[in-house]
């Protein structure tokens, strides 16, 4: 089946409470995030599925598992960005050691799901997070 990934952003955050994304149906037009360094790494995915799915539960359970998929490849990426102890970053680790890639993967796809937001047309905007000395302590690294 086909899915569409719509889009995604993501943020730092360290509250426990989780923004909503979608107000009336739908989301803004813009999507305000305000990064901030805390125990938390949070990424936001949004997903969508084919709108030719014979039943609502359908495409709602697929735009989930789109935006899902999205939202852990934002934290892939976010987290390669971070600066290790000893000036380099986590992508730049990841070369000189495979098996950390595999233990990042495993640290993502054990991310808490926040929260799963549907819009009125059966998308979905889902937030993870993942505690930072959680992504430390498996991956056997310190961020800076």
């Amino acid at each position: 089946m086909r899915k569409w990934i719509l889009a995604a952003t993501v943020a730092l955050s360290g509250c426990h409470s989780v923004t909503s994304r979608v107000t009336d149906g739908r989301l803004p037009d813009t999507l305000d995030q305000r990064p901030n360094r805390s125990r938390y790494i949070e990424a936001i995915g949004i997903g969508a599925s084919d709108p030719g799915l014979p039943t609502e539960t359908q495409r709602r359970a697929l735009a989930r598992d789109a935006a899902i998929v999205k939202a852990q490849y934002e934290l892939l990426s976010m987290i390669k960005g971070v600066e290790l102890q000893g000036g380099v970053t986590v992508e730049r680790a990841i070369e000189t050691d495979g098996a950390l890639e595999t233990r990042l993967k495993e640290t993502i796809r054990g991310a808490e799901v926040l929260k799963s937001e549907f819009t009125s047309d059966n998308g979905c905007v889902v937030t993870l997070r993942l505690p930072k000395d959680r992504v430390e302590r498996l991956m056997g690294v310190r961020f800076e």
